[in-house]
């Protein structure tokens, strides 16, 4: 995947700095799967280019605005699937996932925050296109930054075939029922509502945990200290993720903003019934397939998590299982590979 620091002699040139982190969120995700699957769709027009792995995360900032530049000087475009860019070049397509820095910057730590804020309101300024990841996202470009409509299109994130109701064995120390929510451990992600309606779930047989770990450059909510909260179990590595789907009774996204909220979907594909939040991209990504409920009513977002793993799991599971099924990363590719078809014939 990684053609180095080398010169990238292809029209289109990869951005692969987040395709090489160890750990994988959403954001990761939709870089590995472009990186890997446009150069195998049109391998005349796309190459990867991507630092050493020790660059991929905060050092990466340096490699990505100065060595990227020098290493795609002959590529015509360069796409970068992770929300920023090289911003010394006018010749980027952006892959921008949400506009969070913008919308609270007390989610995030001050000097991450301002340097986001910075990038957000250059790349959408001079980038010749921006993809999202949905309408929402591509309303809030407008909104907020005034992006005009022609030089936005959305490609919808995709659901891995690994993630079906087959998944394997049951979580090694999940032995009971459980209501499952995935993120990373941040104020955004609302993780405190779950340890506050955890001692109702677990009256009604049913536990709950999270899976996800902290980013130094977010700012979590202030953890319980009620023991009888949430039970937290970390980072979970990206093979364990199908049978930690599928043995859930229930995923649980309260989350406050979201530009798309890719665990809904994947739970989705592996038999999951899902409640989101009714709020940001959370209602379309999940596509009239999930029960939402008010992320800052707890009563209400329990009454949903209860309803969804009862009497209308069959119900959420079909409604779900046809949702997950029509996104596919091969179709995210597609829509991607069309948008720049269009730039390239257009002259860049």
């Amino acid at each position: 995947m990684r053609d180095g620091d080398s010169a990238v002699s292809a029209p289109v040139a990869i951005n692969g700095r987040a395709a090489v982190r160890s750990r994988t969120g959403g954001v990761e995700r939709v870089a590995s799967e472009l990186a890997r699957r446009l150069p195998v769709l049109h391998p005349e027009r796309y190459r990867v280019v991507a630092p050493r792995p020790g660059l991929a995360h905060r050092a990466g900032h340096a490699w990505e605005q100065a060595l990227l530049p020098f290493a795609a000087h002959h590529a015509g475009l360069i796409l970068s699937p992770a929300n920023t860019a090289p911003l010394g070049v006018r010749r980027n397509v952006v892959y921008v996932h949400d506009l969070a820095p913008l919308r609270d910057p007390a989610w995030f730590g001050r000097a991450y925050g301002a340097w986001h804020r910075f990038a957000l309101r250059r790349i959408a300024a001079r980038a010749l296109l921006l993809l999202v990841p949905s309408e929402f996202v591509a309303r809030e470009l407008e909104e907020l930054l005034g992006v005009e409509p022609d030089r936005v299109r959305v490609a919808p994130p995709g659901v891995s075939s690994h993630l079906t109701p087959a998944a394997g064995p049951r979580p090694t120390g999940l032995d009971k029922p459980y209501a499952l929510a995935l993120g990373t451990l941040s104020a955004r992600k609302n993780i405190g509502l779950l340890d506050r309606i955890a001692p109702r779930l677990r009256n009604a047989g049913m536990e709950t945990v999270i899976a996800g770990s902290g980013r130094d450059y977010l700012r979590d909510a202030p953890s319980s200290a009620n023991p009888q909260g949430a039970r937290r179990l970390g980072y979970v590595e990206e093979a364990e993720l199908a049978a930690l789907y599928a043995h859930a009774e229930v995923l649980a996204m309260p989350s406050l903003y979201e530009g798309f909220g890719l665990p809904c979907v994947e739970a989705m594909a592996c038999g999951t019934p899902v409640v989101a939040a009714d709020r940001a991209a959370l209602p379309e990504a999940c596509g009239g397939a999930a029960l939402l409920a008010d992320p800052d009513d707890p009563d209400a977002f329990a009454r949903a998590l209860l309803q969804a793993a009862g009497p209308e799991r069959e119900r959420l599971t079909e409604a779900g299982h046809i949702r997950a099924a029509s996104l596919s990363w091969r179709r995210t590719a597609e829509l991607v590979d069309a948008a720049i078809e269009r730039l390239l014939r257009a002259g860049g």
